[in-house]
């Protein structure tokens, strides 16, 4: 029997890594609702690690700062959607797979929280607004793009029979959901009038699957 803490044969985290992943989680979720609901400057990493129930070397364990923690939320997305498309039955298309894990974890009920983005109200909304402007968050957020993009590349070279090393195509599909994602996510905050993050989605992958033509 393998020990609580490998992964198994079947490819599944053993339970210390799940248990490390969801106090990942945590942190994340406590520094995107703090920053989120008081503002950048006015929040500290004693205050999210209280927030989370845990030590601040807890923290310091798993992230440098604020911006390498609430950039977490992003890479768990994205592996999330990973692990929802390589679910999805073997004979849908790629992009309406796709579209269904993004839909799963951007728009899904228990994801209008602090990590999903969703539009809860005004206020929340111009919080989300002014803490993806925050500078500070901008590089950590390119890194945390590219690790987000190479898991999904993975699961859509698997889906699809290519290699995530060596062929173009993986990529470029990761690539475009990252943006897809991303831009229908500002769209979406920024609208005049409340607009569903649901519907923008699933208005940018039906785009997308059709190639992107001219209006």
């Amino acid at each position: 029997m393998a020990p609580a803490d490998e992964t198994h044969t079947t490819g599944q985290p053993g339970l210390r890594e799940r248990k490390k992943r969801q106090t990942r989680v945590a942190l994340s979720q406590a520094a995107i609702r703090l920053c989120v609901l008081h503002g950048w400057d006015a929040v500290t990493v004693d205050q999210i690690a209280a927030e989370a129930d845990v030590s601040v070397r807890t923290f310091r364990n798993y992230f440098t700062g604020k911006a390498d923690a609430i950039a977490a939320s992003h890479v768990e997305r994205m592996l999330l959607i990973a692990d929802d498309l390589l679910a999805r039955p073997a004979g849908e298309p790629l992009w309406d797979s796709l579209l269904h894990a993004v839909l799963g974890r951007f728009a899904a009920p228990d994801t209008s929280g602090p990590d999903g983005f969703a539009s809860r109200n005004e206020r929340w909304s111009e919080g989300v607004r002014l803490m993806l402007a925050e500078p500070a968050l901008a590089g950590e957020m390119v890194k945390a793009n590219a690790a987000a993009q190479q898991g999904l590349a993975e699961a859509v070279a698997r889906r699809t029979g290519t290699d995530a090393e060596s062929d173009v195509y993986p990529k470029l599909v990761a690539a475009v959901v990252a943006a897809g994602s991303a831009v229908a996510v500002e769209h979406s905050l920024r609208a005049d009038q409340p607009v569903p993050l649901g519907a923008v989605l699933a208005q940018v992958f039906e785009q997308l699957a059709a190639g992107l033509p001219v209006p």
